[in-house]
């Protein structure tokens, strides 16, 4: 396929105006991929850095072998289960591992990527939510430890007939030699799958509840990889830095098989991705090495190179940091392209489409607190809390319509409240679309802070608090009030050396941010702000965190911190406290008196 660059909306208008098949004229994510095979079948597509040993020789695949072990792999899931739609669930970081167990999993049947730092259990419900019959996982390995949750899981999973085992387990098939055993590249044929059927399954809703799966077609796929491949303007002559794990839809989609449709070269770094702690050091050496064009973190990774000097090595190969998975902060973007003389380009994504729903242009300026423009025949508005589509630039919350949204949740009855019948999907996030199609986010409608009958949004506190010299990371939750219903509170982490104080810290934001009941009442200074496996800002843990300070504060009060201890904790229903006290009725009835006023899940018990 030969891509168009996308410079603005009006790019966009004349892509629009010729058929779709123009733009993607592929049915299925493998006949895409042969496509770029045949074009460039001796060109590196994937290559891992093995360790952080800049000695180490990576391990590498041309486009010619990536496709071959491809269809290999596609052909074993097939013949695993004859007769059956191969259904695979897939527990690996971001190794060439897992780019044959997605791509292979979806030319044969449907693939199931799932987050591995989950428990047994929530994994269980995953994979039976799935209907999966195999399950490709990491065998033991001493840098990350998934194998020691494989028998809770396979007790509470008995539809899974198949193990196959990266690196091999006890009494398990080796994943790669179960590949490699099937004789030649091309075997059979693959069934012919169309556009609309169903590729993959990526669970979303973060990290508790009951499972909640987004399904993709494999026209959705390859329409939100293709227009990120032409929003980033790239080429064969690419090289992408991508750390993010398949199962994170950024890292399939956006950074991933958008690489692979262009004949570029994907690079993983390392089994630990850009959490392993020998290699960020390193990270421009790695760069140089590779010569990489295009790096790709998420906004907390982007903070964290702003601390690692690069040395001796170039970084003149490098032309953008593509960055995603969470809300972008102008300071931080700034302060990257300040130091570096790289731009920096944001995204809106959600799983339910596939990845993407706008991307900033790489060939046009940044926009300060902009997501960009909407892909291709994809369109973006802001709806008003009356039902009326908001003018240009007013606020409301976003909805998409186009061939990277889903077929909606295969649980059909939560795609109330998302997913419409005239095909908009609603994001949940508050924000804008200016006269020139731009899109901006500025909240989150469930991360709304609602104090009295005054709506806040977090990211007026957390741009406040980035901008302190000292400040690395800033999140601001809502604390339970018995009055106000809410108050706005902060975490923060601090750069390293750094000591600013909390009253400091108060001090600066609140000069800054332009509503006084956004004012934070508290804010705490953590060790590290608790983060997601994709290095998302981790909320429900900082607001659990709140809501215990709340309690200890009102026990406090009441004299009953002595003898009464509290623990809140997140649940399949948002959070929970937890009390524990002696054997006395008179301290449980204050402590029902102390939360009648909270809207907050709570037990008590006592203690043994």
């Amino acid at each position: 396929m030969q891509g168009e660059s996308i410079r603005s909306a009006q790019d966009v208008a004349r892509i629009e105006a010729r058929p779709y098949a123009a733009f993607m004229p592929h049915a299925n994510v493998y006949e895409a991929l042969c496509a770029a095979a045949s074009l460039h079948p001796d060109r590196k597509a994937l290559s891992f850095i093995v360790d952080a040993d800049l000695a180490s020789p990576p391990r590498t695949w041309t486009y010619a072998e990536l496709l071959a072990d491809i269809r290999r792999t596609a052909n074993l899931f097939s013949a695993l289960v004859p007769g059956e739609e191969p259904r695979i669930a897939m527990l690996l970081p971001a190794i060439p591992e897992a780019y044959l167990a997605v791509w292979g999993g979806e030319t044969a049947g449907v693939v199931c990527p799932i987050n591995f730092m989950l428990d047994a259990a929530h994994i269980a419900e995953l994979v039976r939510a799935a209907g999966c019959n195999i399950l490709v996982t990491l065998g033991p390995h001493p840098d990350l430890d998934i194998w020691s949750r494989m028998p809770a899981l396979l007790q509470q999973c008995p539809g899974l007939r198949h193990v196959l085992a990266v690196g091999g387990a006890p009494g398990q098939g080796d994943f790669m030699a179960a590949v490699h055993a099937r004789q030649g590249a091309w075997l059979e044929q693959p069934a012919p799958r169309g556009p609309a059927q169903l590729a993959a399954l990526y669970h979303t809703g973060g990290t508790t509840g009951a499972p909640k799966l987004a399904q993709h077609t494999h026209g959705n796929q390859l329409h939100s990889a293709w227009a990120a491949a032409q929003m980033y303007a790239m080429d064969e002559r690419d090289v992408i830095l991508n750390g993010f794990p398949m199962f994170h839809v950024a890292g399939a989609f956006v950074f991933g098989l958008s690489a692979l449709l262009s004949g570029a070269e994907v690079v993983l770094p390392t089994l630990l991705g850009l959490r392993n702690p020998a290699f960020v050091p390193r990270y421009w050496q790695f760069v140089e090495r590779h010569r990489v064009s295009l790096l790709a973190a998420v906004p907390t990774v982007i903070a964290t190179l702003l601390g690692v000097e690069p040395g001796a090595a170039s970084t003149k190969s490098v032309r953008a940091l593509l960055t995603g998975g969470s809300p972008l902060p102008n300071e931080l973007a700034a302060s990257f392209e300040h130091r570096y003389g790289l731009p920096v380009r944001n995204i809106l994504g959600m799983t339910e489409c596939a990845g993407v729903v706008s991307i900033e242009p790489f060939l046009a300026p940044r926009t300060a607190g902009s997501c960009g423009i909407p892909l291709p025949f994809t369109e973006v508005k802001a709806v008003a809390a009356d039902g009326r589509d908001c003018a240009p630039g007013e606020t409301g919350i976003l909805r998409l319509r186009g061939p990277n949204v889903g077929p909606g949740y295969t649980d059909q009855r939560r795609n109330a409240g998302t997913f419409t019948e005239d095909g908009w999907l609603i994001t949940g996030d508050i924000g804008h679309v200016d006269a020139g199609r731009r899109v901006f986010v500025t909240g989150r409608a469930k991360d709304v802070i609602i104090r009295g009958a005054h709506n806040i949004d977090p990211q007026l506190i957390e741009e406040a608090l980035l901008q302190h010299p000292d400040v690395l990371m800033a999140a601001a939750v809502g604390e339970p009030d018995e009055y106000a219903g809410e108050l706005p509170v902060a975490f923060v982490s601090l750069r390293p050396g750094a000591h600013a104080d909390a009253a400091a810290l108060s001090a600066f934001a609140n000069e800054r941010i332009p509503e006084r009941a956004a004012y934070p009442k508290r804010i705490s200074i953590l060790p590290a702000i608790p983060v997601t496996a994709v290095g998302k800002v981790y909320k429900p843990r900082l607001r659990a965190l709140a809501c215990e300070t709340v309690l200890r504060e009102r026990l406090q009060r009441a004299g009953l911190d002595g003898g009464v201890a509290v623990a809140v904790v997140e649940t399949a229903r948002g959070i929970a406290a937890r009390f524990q006290v002696r054997s006395d009725g008179a301290q449980k009835q204050q402590i029902a008196e102390l939360m009648r006023s909270f809207a907050i899940e709570y037990t008590v018990g006592s203690e043994a």
